[in-house]
């Protein structure tokens, strides 16, 4: 209602205006051009005329609908449009009134427009003033803008319209040597990339703002690298199309973050073309709760399945995406189960009950550190659990099943990668005699942001003064955003065909070391001089780098180019089935038995007992 209010006052301010000048133009042009007035009838009938006339064309070209702090060149050329035909207007009243000729009716217009423009105008005007003296000002934050495009142009004209500015626009970096010399509303294009250090030292710069938002990852990176150099804060500006809607502003510059620096754009899958399947189908989440659980369930919900069942251990983790998903999808018929996987009984119970047709098994224990000195848990939990879902699957009829697997499972030397490999093995061998069920894994490697991720560690010890630790300078990892592994997860199961293991594209791994010194850079610090870098070692049944694949496996591609599948390896079933037995009754035992017996099935695994 306020701003309704507000709206109606703007529109009556500018009639009053155009009243005053419809009245001193009319007055002015008689003056200019017969040195006096003379007060008579005609005059007065040529003022209401104008009156009309002025009006009707202002509202035609919508002069009252504009916005003050944006108008430009398309409201100037309305103005000159609508004095243009008032101008005509009045060429044909000469014809009638003998107060008029050609030279008042253009001085008439003239000034008419002047006037019109001056009100239209004095927003900007009066901005303008204001930012010109808050350039001395030295409270502002003196920022450095790279990219002279359209966003830096559209960024920079804000902060010099903004009533409330906190920024100072000093110089513009852009690599074009076109631009270089010119001015952006009056701020310099001063130099390149490559030279952004010395003029962060000329001008005295507080924060860099990279305003490139349709420029590749690997672009941002390199202008990242280089302000690296200084000791400014960085900031970028979000995506072209939110500019384009009008939704970026300074207020929505963001803090860059690591994702813009893993060197790679973000993967991005077409899943209306692929979720087909999911349509008009039940289809449970196991471990829905958790990271990557949470989000297959977000994009479960956009297309249209019959039921959606999110089953988690964890009550409060199910308690949030329940909720979430309630607001956003009112409609979708969901229902959130409280349930641990091993429970055998439980999982027939769920199955007999809400018979899924697609089932993602995301539950787990993923925590390397954690399963190591728990290694019972993890093989309760990993195996077992995996395999009560996967035989219930089998056993009331579930179309597709999805086992969420990790790099980790690749030639593993901790408990935790050993175990998840025991998982891809009972898929593909269920999945080998299954007649009712497609059974396939799906492999990639850390995700950021995730629950147990090194990033928000990091971000903790930043907070706290560090030091940020590192297990080892030279220790890699590969990397995926939570949507972009989750988009693949959803499409490896329509590619699903039974007993597969797909291998998702990540890209090339990232030093942890540089993830941390990145990430304290861009907290406005200096790393191993504010905040240390302290590398602890290698942790028990850690490797240095992770792998995508075993040796025997191979790899071949599917039509998404960014998902593999690795050629399954021949199992000796009887074995398998033989030593899952006696694992199960050793897991409940504190022995080391039981980690001889993971050995035995993954001979990489070397335990310490």
């Amino acid at each position: 209602m306020k701003n309704k209010y507000k709206k109606i006052l703007d529109i009556g301010l500018l009639v009053l205006c155009d009243f005053v000048a419809i009245t001193v133009s009319c007055l002015l042009s008689l003056l200019i051009v017969n040195s006096k007035v003379n007060f008579c009838l005609e005059l007065l009938y040529w003022y209401l005329l104008n009156l009309s006339i002025v009006y009707a064309f202002f509202i035609l070209f919508r002069l009252y609908f504009i916005v003050f702090t944006s108008v430009g060149i398309i409201d100037t050329l309305k103005t000159v449009g609508a004095t243009t035909f008032v101008f005509c207007a009045n060429l044909l009243f000469s014809l009638f009134l003998d107060i008029l000729n050609i030279r008042v009716c253009i001085t008439y217009a003239i000034l008419l427009g002047l006037f019109v423009l001056v009100t239209r105008f004095s927003k900007r005007f009066y901005v303008a003033v204001k930012y010109s003296f808050s350039r001395k000002s030295k409270d502002k934050v003196r920022a450095m803008i790279i990219g002279g495009g359209n966003a830096g142009t559209m960024l920079i004209r804000e902060i010099q319209t903004t009533d409330k500015i906190t920024y100072l626009p000093v110089c513009v970096i852009d690599d074009d040597p076109v631009k270089i010399g010119k001015s952006i509303y009056n701020v310099k294009i001063v130099g390149n990339t490559s030279e952004i250090p010395a003029y962060a030292e000329k001008y005295g710069i507080d924060e860099i703002i990279i305003a490139m938002p349709a420029a590749p990852k690997v672009e941002i990176k390199r202008v990242f690298d280089i302000c690296e150099a200084t000791k400014c804060k960085v900031k970028t500006l979000p995506g072209i199309y939110q500019i384009v809607n009008g939704d970026a502003s300074v207020t929505a510059l963001r803090e860059v973050q690591i994702s813009d620096l893993l060197g790679r754009d973000q993967i991005s899958v077409n899943l209306d073309e692929i979720m087909g399947y999911i349509e008009n189908r039940v289809v449970m989440v196991t471990g829905g709760g958790g990271s990557i659980g949470s989000e297959l369930c977000r994009q479960i919900a956009t297309h249209n399945p019959k039921q959606l069942i999110i089953l988690d251990i964890y009550e409060n983790n199910a308690y949030d995406i329940e909720q979430e998903l309630k607001r956003r999808h009112p409609e979708l018929n969901l229902i959130a189960l409280i349930a641990s996987i091993r429970d055998v009984g439980k999982m027939e119970d769920v199955f007999k009950k809400y018979s899924p047709d697609i089932v993602f098994n995301a539950a787990a224990h993923k925590h390397v550190p954690l399963m190591e000195t728990s290694p019972n848990e993890a093989v309760k939990n990993n195996v077992f659990g995996t395999l009560n879902v996967a035989r219930c699957a089998d056993k009331f009829g579930s179309k597709v099943f999805v086992q969420i697997s990790t790099d980790k499972a690749v030639n593993p030397t901790n408990i935790m990668g050993a175990t998840k490999r025991i998982c891809e093995m009972i898929i593909q061998t269920i999945g080998k005699h299954s007649k009712n069920t497609k059974f396939v894994a799906v492999r990639f490697g850390n995700v950021l942001g995730s629950n147990g991720s090194v990033i928000p560690l990091f971000e903790k010890q930043i907070a706290e003064g560090g030091p940020v630790t590192v297990t080892h300078k030279d220790i890699i990892r590969y990397f995926m955003t939570i949507p972009e592994a989750v988009s693949l997860v959803l499409q490896a199961g329509a590619y699903a065909n039974g007993g597969q293991i797909f291998v998702l594209d990540m890209g090339e791994p990232v030093k942890i070391y540089d993830l941390a010194y990145n990430l304290i850079k861009l907290s406005g610090l200096e790393p191993n001089v504010d905040i240390e870098i302290k590398c602890t070692g290698l942790r028990p049944g850690e490797k240095l780098y992770e792998e995508r694949l075993m040796d025997e496996e191979g790899m071949q591609k599917t039509p998404n180019g960014l998902i593999s599948i690795a050629n399954p390896i021949q199992l000796d079933e009887d074995f398998l089935w033989e030593t899952l037995d006696k694992l199960k009754s050793a897991a409940y035992e504190e022995s080391g038995e039981m980690k001889l017996l993971v050995a035995q099935l993954v001979t990489t695994y070397k335990p310490q007992i």
